[in-house]
């Protein structure tokens, strides 16, 4: 795709804008033939890079992406501290539901994987809810074996496991499933069949939804400092690393 790749903590994230990032989907995803293989997005947010640090292996696998999404304001502030232009934060949960919209219109296949965390209750609602939404997109649930996967080839995949165990089963799948676009998508899903209450938009822009969410279920105070104040000190280590010529990732 068009646009520059910064690095922050080892991990190279695609520097663009949400408008030219969905057109770019889009076009691959609407791709009949031309490509030997399929393009994969990932969206790391501030959580994502700090666990890359402890698992070598994930951010090799965060790495060997088409495209990383900026999917964090604490991303975009790391990318000022360090110089680094990291562009716009491009939310992937906006991303996915422009893509289902455009999905609507065109009529496309799409696959999900891991909705609901393999819930077959919750994963069931969640399919009726986006049937309701976007009645022109054929959606299979590829946890269910009922489906002979080799028979359908699809726009995009969507992959709903959460951190690491999404980007290791798309990495798993690619080569299997016959798609043009495979997506880590977290809970973008959950959002938009309201299995969860996303931030006001205003809370978004400002770059707080991290506290919204934190007041809204405690539960989740553990991934916010990893988000915030752990990310927060690695971002300034290699700061400190860069301006005292020291080595940095």
């Amino acid at each position: 795709m068009n646009g520059n790749k910064a690095k922050i903590l080892g991990v190279s994230l695609n520097s663009s804008s949400t408008s030219l990032l969905l057109n770019t989907v889009v076009e691959l995803a609407m791709t009949q033939g031309g490509r030997s293989k399929p393009t994969i997005v990932f969206t790391p947010n501030p959580e994502f890079l700090v666990e890359a640090q402890k698992d070598k292996d994930f951010q090799d696998l965060l790495n060997r992406s088409d495209i990383n999404l900026v999917d964090g304001f604490g991303l975009v502030l790391a990318g000022g501290i360090l110089k680094r232009n990291v562009g716009e934060r491009i939310s992937g949960a906006d991303v996915v539901e422009r893509l289902l919209e455009e999905g609507n219109q065109k009529k496309w296949t799409i696959g999900v994987a891991g909705a609901r965390k393999g819930d077959q209750v919750e994963s069931k609602e969640l399919f009726e809810k986006l049937k309701v939404t976007y009645p022109n997109v054929k959606f299979l649930n590829l946890d269910d074996s009922k489906f002979q996967i080799s028979n359908f080839k699809f726009q995009i995949v969507l992959a709903c496991h959460g951190m690491k165990k999404q980007e290791q089963w798309i990495w798993e799948n690619k080569d299997k499933i016959k798609a043009n676009v495979f997506m880590g998508v977290g809970g973008s899903l959950d959002f938009l069949t309201g299995f969860s209450r996303r931030a006001p938009s205003t809370i978004r822009r400002i770059g707080l939804e991290w506290l919204w969410r934190g007041l809204h279920k405690p539960q989740h105070f553990k991934r916010i400092w990893k988000a915030t104040t752990v990310f927060g000190w690695m971002v300034l280590r290699e700061k400190l690393s860069l301006v005292f010529g020291l080595n940095s990732k």
